[in-house]
């Protein structure tokens, strides 16, 4: 089983390993988090961090390479997401907390806190992006 992440969406894989490098603020964190409705503790799972740790950080903080490069594959996503869903922040924030029956039941969101997760995820928008149901 191969895996890949989707990059497509912004262009350039390197730009994603530079930006993890250098780090993300915790305020981009909020700024991704927000129109989709993520909560504090979805976020703390998502880049795995503790929900206490995400909370004491600064606005202006730096997040380590680990959780930014999830944060960027978060915003990857939700691009993605976006452009399935005719940039319509409501519906995909509704569909990435519903349960499918492509990922066991499971929402989307549950599966974030990890690699194959996010890959798992994108192929599903892939699939209701070309018209393909389960």
């Amino acid at each position: 089983m191969e895996l890949s992440v989707n990059t497509e969406w912004t262009g350039d894989g390197f730009d994603i390993v530079e930006q993890s490098r250098a780090g993300l603020s915790r305020a981009k964190a909020d700024e991704v988090a927000r129109p989709i409705g993520l909560t504090d503790k979805e976020m703390a799972r998502i880049l795995n961090l503790s929900e206490r740790t995400l909370h004491r950080l600064r606005p202006d903080a730096r997040l380590d390479s680990n959780a930014s490069e999830r944060l960027l594959l978060l915003e990857v996503l939700i691009k993605h997401g976006l452009d399935v869903f005719d940039g319509r922040t409501d519906v995909l924030g509704r569909w990435l907390h519903g349960p499918l029956p492509e990922l066991r039941r499971q929402a989307p969101v549950t599966l974030l806190d990890t690699t194959t997760g996010f890959s798992m995820v994108h192929t599903v928008l892939g699939r209701i992006e070309h018209g393909i149901y389960s």
